[in-house]
């Protein structure tokens, strides 16, 4: 395990001395409004709620004042984002959830320092709202995800991070691993959630790969996914093609070496199902990939491509029925370029997407003021959130009001009959609930 941690160490040494990519300067369109500064761009289809969003997010234009050194280098912002310390304002208390088919996932409850050891499970009837965080794929709970959870804390939500089988201490108790796209696990996990504390509002936010994954959730359940509004810090939006092209080299040698640490805990359970001697050779993060969940020993075992039409995060989009809010730098040194890795047509053309892109802050870094002090991108998902729940608030008055107008409108003409009933009826060329009680929808 020392030479794996020196080759580690190595590795994580080249990467700080790496210079830092040429940054984008390419222009976007679709942006709403006159809310356009010069580091960042609000990316989506004009709608009800996306003007909303443009007066009442006052954190999406926050970045553009941090004029610190440092937000210059991406892959500075992302090694301190995944290397830094955790933040000490919180503290985990894990619980574990056994599935259907006898696997665990282990859901680790926020709390302050003081209550680490007397977490007191919510009342069914409890109302305060909780924040599910899904990490990257890789299982590591970074500097961000801390600092998430303890934000949340501050802002008044319940916050739970969603951990996969085997990953972060997670014990494996069965040989099925969890393919990149398949939402089962998660769907139970949020149906528990859901079962313990019904009247809470449900909120989500993925973090990198793990980002993906919550996309490939929402769209295989629409709208029953018990989600109010969710969130999407520096997503991959395009998988297959980010594994085939791959991402810098010594980025990727970095993220092969850590998968196949944790993974050769489990080498000899794991090789009932796959050639473990594929797994802990391979060279790229494809070859990895594939050894996992293609070259297997089970019969008719899937293609890549085949693999990839089950598990492309983006597969079932049209189907999302929330709003959702991605957070993408132009930066993104595992991402690569914008123009060729961000959908820009999705948020052009469905209403319920929203790419707030800025032009800083490398994958999942967005460091707003200092090593100690919070993420911007945190900021701004908290502020979306709040901003979208008081946004369907206002629709359901408007709405109550009009009805409330048709109700009226339908008692005073029955009483203005009554009293000329005596004279001939004559017909009113106008429909007063089409005047009055109009249907409002957010994506009009």
């Amino acid at each position: 395990m020392l030479g794996w941690a020196a080759s580690l160490g190595t590795l994580l040494l080249l990467l700080v001395l790496w210079s830092y990519k040429k940054r984008s300067s390419s222009s976007f369109s679709a942006v709403v409004g006159e809310k356009v500064e010069e580091d960042y761009k609000l990316i989506c289809k004009p709608s009800a709620l996306a003007n909303y969003l443009v007066k009442q997010c006052r954190s999406f234009g926050s970045y553009s004042h941090v004029s610190w050194l440092w937000r210059s280098f991406p892959t500075l912002q992302t090694l301190v984002g995944v290397l830094g310390p955790v933040d000490y304002g919180v503290h985990f208390v894990r619980e574990y959830l056994q599935l259907s088919d006898e696997g665990l996932v282990a859901l680790d409850w926020a709390v302050r320092p003081g209550q680490l050891q007397r977490r007191r499970r919510a009342s069914s009837n409890s109302t305060v709202p909780i924040l599910l965080v899904i990490p990257n794929s890789f299982g590591k709970i970074t500097r961000n995800t801390s600092k998430m959870c303890h934000l949340a804390l501050t802002h008044g939500y319940q916050a739970v991070i969603f951990n996969r089988r085997c990953q972060n201490g997670c014990p494996l108790s069965t040989t099925k691993l969890q393919p990149y796209g398949d939402p089962n696990d998660l769907r139970e996990a949020i149906r528990y959630i859901r079962h313990c504390q019904p009247s809470s509002r449900l909120f989500a936010a993925g973090e990198g790969t793990g980002a993906g994954f919550l996309l490939s959730y929402l769209g295989e359940c629409g709208s029953s996914s018990y989600i109010t509004a969710a969130g999407c810090i520096s997503p991959l939006f395009r998988l297959q093609e980010w594994y085939e092209t791959g991402c810098p080299w010594l980025w990727q040698a970095a993220l092969l070496l850590y998968q196949k640490m944790y993974l050769s805990r489990y080498a000899t359970a794991l090789g009932q199902l796959i050639n473990t001697e594929r797994l802990l050779g391979s060279r790229t993060l494809k070859e990895l990939e594939e050894a996992l969940f293609c070259q297997t020993k089970v019969p008719n075992a899937l293609t890549w491509d085949t693999y990839w039409e089950r598990n492309d995060p983006l597969r079932d989009i049209d189907e999302v029925a929330i709003p959702v809010l991605c957070i993408c730098s132009q930066d993104d040194p595992i991402r690569g370029e914008a123009q060729n890795t961000v959908p820009f047509e999705l948020f052009e053309t469905n209403p319920h997407f929203f790419l707030l892109l800025s032009k800083y802050g490398g994958h999942c870094g967005f460091i707003k003021d200092n090593m100690s002090g919070t993420m911007w991108s945190h900021s701004a998902l908290l502020d979306f959130f709040k901003s979208s729940v008081d946004f369907f608030a206002m629709e359901e008055r408007l709405k109550g009001l009009s009805r409330r107008k048709g109700t009226i409108s339908n008692a005073m003409n029955r009483s203005l009959q009554d009293r000329v009933s005596c004279r001939k009826e004559q017909s009113c060329p106008h429909n007063i609930h089409e005047i009055y009680n109009w249907q409002r929808s957010y994506t009009r």
